[in-house]
């Protein structure tokens, strides 16, 4: 079942963030549609906020029971004879009262990675490159935002980024469970090979607008190949303010693909378009 909430923030993205963070969904779970845009106005006179709907789906509640026949009335039982009166009881002691709760202590803010984080992951990726016997150059620094930036280099890059940068991502994923195992912090470690996920992600661009431009075309959906978790991300973020279609995602993992469909304009009541007649 499909069930719909709309927002209103002062930029589309701000009302998409607050429809997330109220439903407890990622991006990828929903359907956005940007009903009114945000106007600035002049000065501050005539701004008006964004609204966005957004569209996701919930399991269908089950049908109710049917209601049980009514059984017939059963004859009326003897009265029984009352009862002798007990004892009181002796009242309870009262319960001790429990202390308060302390408040749970703020999340910590993710530390910075330190030189020992450094090594551990110029050691496991040194070791697994010559497993796989391909020689690369390791550029080691931090990343933006935090964590380590890993950018490799050689001749064998064909054989790190796999087919849609599947080994490329393997590799990344067995490097932050190397870094993180057994240490209280977080340290996000990005790795990459040639430019491949700056590459990759201009390329995804390019397609969801290629995509979107048939949707409005052909007055229809269109369904992209199935991508990991990321890609589709990119899909969705490109596709957000592009006017004319709304995305959403569908399948299951690791068939689980991007639509991008055409949504018909909506035109105000009475607002019909009139024929011109050009001198």
């Amino acid at each position: 079942m499909t069930k719909y909430l709309e927002k209103s923030a002062r930029t589309e993205d701000e009302a998409i963030a607050a429809a997330l963070l109220e439903l407890g969904l990622d991006r990828d779970d929903v359907s956005v549609e940007i009903l009114e845009r945000a106007k600035s106005g002049f000065l501050g006179i005539g701004a008006s906020p964004a609204v966005i709907r957004v569209s996701y789906e919930v399991p269908d509640e089950p049908a109710p029971a049917p209601a049980p026949a009514p059984e017939p009335p059963r004859p009326p039982k003897a009265p029984k004879p009352p009862k002798a009166p007990k004892a009181p009881k002796a009242p309870k002691a009262p319960a001790a009262a429990e202390p308060p709760k302390a408040p749970k202590a703020p999340k910590e803010p993710e530390a910075p990675a330190g030189e020992e984080d450094y090594a551990r992951v110029r050691e496991f990726l040194g070791g697994l490159l010559e497993r796989m016997g391909v020689k690369a150059e390791m550029d080691i620094g931090p990343r933006e935002g935090g964590g380590i930036r890993v950018e490799l280099s050689g001749s064998g890059m064909g054989a790190i980024i796999g087919r849609r940068g599947e080994t490329l991502d393997a590799i990344q994923h067995l490097t932050n469970y190397v870094v993180n195992k057994g240490s209280e912090k977080h340290i996000h470690v990005s790795v990459d090979a040639e430019s491949y996920r700056s590459k990759r992600e201009e390329s995804l661009v390019r397609l969801a607008e290629k995509m979107a431009e048939k949707a409005i075309k052909y007055k229809r959906s269109m369904a992209l190949e199935p991508m990991n978790s990321y890609e589709r991300h990119v899909i969705h973020t490109a596709l957000q303010n592009y006017e004319g279609v709304t995305t959403s995602s569908t399948g299951t993992e690791p068939n689980r693909r991007v639509v991008v469909s055409y949504v018909r304009p909506e035109q105000p009541a009475g607002n019909k378009p009139q024929s011109r007649e050009w001198a």
